[in-house]
Order: C-alpha cells, then structure tokens, then sequence
C-alpha cells in the first residue's frame, strides 16, 4: 500500500510539473515597438516590421492593401508565412498590438512551440467600422511554422485558444 501512494505522489509531481511547464510569454507587435524594415504611403500603403520574439524568434508584421499578416522568422533566419488575409479572412485587417507564445520552460531556456495572435477583420463592408476579432493559433515546429486554429470571438475566447495552442503539435496546417 505505501508503494502504491508512493508511486501515486510521484506520478502527481511529475504530471503537475509537466502541466505547468507550458506558459505564456508576451511580446509587443505594435508599430512603435518594432524596427521598420520597409514603408510606402502610396495608396493602400504597405509596411513590413521586424519585431522582438522570444528564443530568437522574431515576428515580421505585412501590410499591403489595408490588410495585414505575419511572418514568423527562426532563429536561422528562416521565415514561415502564415498569409492570414488567406488563412482567416480576406476583408480589411489589423493584427493585435501584442503576440502570445506558447512555451516550454522557463527564462534564457524557454522554448516556443505555439503562437498565439489576435486578428481584426472588417467583414461587414456596410459596416466597416465593426470587426470581428479572431484569436489565430500558430503550431511553430523544428523548421516550421503554420496556422491550425483560428478561434472565433467567445467569452471563453482566450481560453480556447491556449488549449489549442497547447494541442497544436498533432494538428495539420490550414
């Protein structure tokens, strides 16, 4: 019997330890905290922006035709397209002003295995002012990253998305 609850506690410990060794770490994706790369103020305009991530990992922000997406770009440089205005919507768009990842560890040896960020879209052309305001889930991989969830507005919006983004490693790309 004392085996028994010994093999018990332990296997808790561990459990709860692996539970809580995935958390969230923010980042800023707001213009004026990124380092602009490129900027055009012709009409529909388009800008690309190089923002800080964690593990090395930088985030690249578009902007073309009042629509915009991310790039997620690896520590080798590699960059993943995510295409939201494909992937979500196609309609007017703005990202969110900050980006959730997803991780495994704690400080200097934090490992990002998800990504999670909030995309604005104005799907009512006769309402152009409303949006709808998506929770986009990104799985990021040893050479990749992609979309695999995109979590419509709900009160329970945050917390769905955290559970897919904790499930994403076994998703398929949209």
């Amino acid at each position: 019997m004392k085996i028994n609850i010994l093999f018990l506690l332990t296997f808790l410990f561990i459990f709860s330890n692996a539970i809580s060794a995935q958390t969230s770490v923010y980042t800023d994706l707001a213009d004026t905290k990124c380092k602009t790369i490129e900027s055009s103020a012709e009409e529909g305009g388009s800008y690309r922006g190089e923002c800080k991530g964690i593990g090395g990992f930088k985030l690249e922000v578009l902007e073309g035709d009042i629509r915009q997406s991310i790039n997620v770009v690896f520590p080798n440089g590699k960059k993943s397209e995510l295409s939201l205005w494909t992937n979500v919507s196609s309609a007017f768009s703005s990202v969110g002003s900050k980006a959730e990842w997803r991780v495994k560890g704690k400080g200097k040896k934090a490992k990002p295995f998800a990504l999670i960020v909030r995309y604005n879209a104005s799907e009512n052309s006769e309402k152009p002012e409303a949006t709808t305001s998506y929770l986009v889930v990104t799985k990021i991989t040893k050479d990749s990253a992609c979309v695999t969830d995109v979590i419509k507005p709900a009160s329970d919006q945050n917390k769905k998305a955290q559970k897919a983004a904790d499930e994403s490693a076994n998703k398929p790309c949209k």
